[in-house]
């Protein structure tokens, strides 16, 4: 049993460190502000989740191993929701997509919303 417990713990954490992995690269690699935080936000979150699924794995203690989850719903449940208001207030201070970005939604909306107040 325990073999197959290290087993598990082992692939959790050369999983969780891969995606970190990931994440950090796409921090460092991509061109603007909104896809670095989407690079961080989608594979940190993943990462770290599973970073800590592997801790509660080894602990090999049920309610150790249940804080680890709801760690990891916590996780899943708040790093999109944060990332969302970030980016949105970047945009709202000016931080503007690079041009190979194809298009900015939020941009167009606004534009869309000021025309409409101004015939009204």
């Amino acid at each position: 049993m325990e073999l197959v417990a290290a087993i598990i713990v082992a692939f959790l954490l050369l999983a969780g460190a891969l995606f970190s992995l990931v994440a950090s690269i796409g921090i460092i690699r991509l061109p603007d502000l909104y896809s670095r935080m989407h690079a961080a936000s989608k594979a940190g979150t993943v990462g770290s989740g599973l970073l800590l699924l592997a801790v509660g794995v080894h602990s090999q203690d049920l309610p150790i191993l249940a804080r680890a989850l709801a760690g990891f719903v916590f996780f899943v449940l708040t790093a999109p929701i944060s990332a969302h208001l970030l980016a949105r207030a970047a945009h709202v201070a000016g931080q503007r997509l690079t041009p190979p970005s194809v298009r900015d939604d939020l941009l167009r909306d606004e534009i869309k919303r000021c025309s409409f107040k101004m015939k009204s």
